[in-house]
């Protein structure tokens, strides 16, 4: 029989993520979420939590993890020649050190998180959105 895991408490996984070195920070204003929000980064990535609605999710993702570019966490394009990291004024292409930090980011919050891992996100990073040239348009 499968053993049931324990989910951490919010508190818990807050206290986790700065053993880890973390940054965790209350999330800044004109952020689209509720009080209470908290901004973790690391490696020049960050990610914005909440507390979850119950004990069955004692944490929930507001800001998916994405690099930090001039104080904006930068959503993650797949243009499918090239990936690039888009703020609300700036587009850059992304690197494998980008990416690299990225995975490593997501993997060590959803550890702390006691979060489950997906097979596709466990072999590498995966965008925010895919817009390929040859379905411009079509979307």
């Amino acid at each position: 029989m499968a053993k049931t895991k324990k989910l951490p408490t919010f508190d818990e996984v807050l206290s986790s993520l700065g053993n880890e070195r973390f940054d965790v920070a209350p999330a800044g204003a004109g952020a689209n979420h509720g009080s209470g929000a908290y901004r973790v980064s690391k490696y020049g990535c960050a990610a914005e939590i909440a507390q979850g609605p119950d004990k069955d999710a004692p944490l929930r993702i507001v800001s998916r993890p994405g690099f930090v570019l001039g104080g904006e966490i930068a959503r993650l394009l797949d243009r499918g020649y090239q990936k690039f990291f888009k703020t609300s004024r700036l587009e850059i292409p992304a690197t494998a050190d980008h990416l690299r930090d990225i995975h490593r980011f997501s993997e060590e919050l959803k550890e702390a998180a006691g979060a489950q891992t997906l097979y596709n996100e466990a072999l590498g990073t995966t965008s925010d959105s895919y817009m390929y040239d040859r379905v411009k348009g079509r979307e």
